[in-house]
């Protein structure tokens, strides 16, 4: 499992919410409402609203909600760069962290399952990777298209590939990577 043990005492210190669910239901409003009655800070928990100039169809925090209650892990990547869920995991746990050291409630509010899985129950080992297996698979969406690489994570992980969709390309590419590495899924 990855993880810092010293942050992840920060998890245990307290109660932390999590605040889920699909995109656009209320959950930003719902989470500032909570940091407001127990004097909390948001962290989000969304796969997209890490990234800088991708505000529609994430619905971001306004400008007026950013400046309301302190939001973290929003707009903190180019949309060139990538993260797993593990470096997102320890991204979180530094921010629990400095928020708990200023006597505030973190709040998770956001709708990736696999960051919230990530932030509570860890992952394998994220150093399985391969810049040349990585440029590979690359080279082979480039070559052969979207749906080839999908039907490869067809064969080796049904049960993932169930739950992806064909244009998820990050998620594929990292799948087939990592099974091409251990030989697992």
């Amino acid at each position: 499992m990855v993880g810092n043990f010293k942050l992840e005492r920060h998890l245990k210190k307290q109660i932390i919410p999590f605040i889920v669910g699909p995109t656009a239901v209320g959950k930003t409003s719902t989470g500032i409402e909570l940091a407001r009655r127990l004097d909390g800070e948001i962290i989000s928990i969304d796969s997209r609203q890490v990234f800088r100039g991708m505000d529609i169809g994430t619905a971001k925090p306004t400008l007026r909600q950013l400046k309301e209650i302190p939001h973290h892990l929003v707009d903190i990547l180019n949309p060139d760069e990538q993260i797993s869920a593990g470096a997102y995991r320890e991204l979180a746990l530094q921010v629990v962290a400095e928020i708990q050291s200023r006597g505030k409630l973190p709040i998770f509010v956001g709708g990736s399952g696999m960051y919230v899985k990530a932030v509570t129950q860890g992952l394998f080992r994220e150093s399985v990777t391969d810049d040349a297996v990585r440029k590979r698979i690359k080279r082979e969406l480039a070559e052969k298209g979207a749906a080839a690489l999908y039907n490869r994570l067809v064969d080796v992980d049904p049960d993932l590939a169930v739950k992806t969709h064909i244009n998820d390309i990050k998620r594929i590419t990292r799948a087939l990577e990592i099974y091409e590495i251990t030989g697992k899924p």
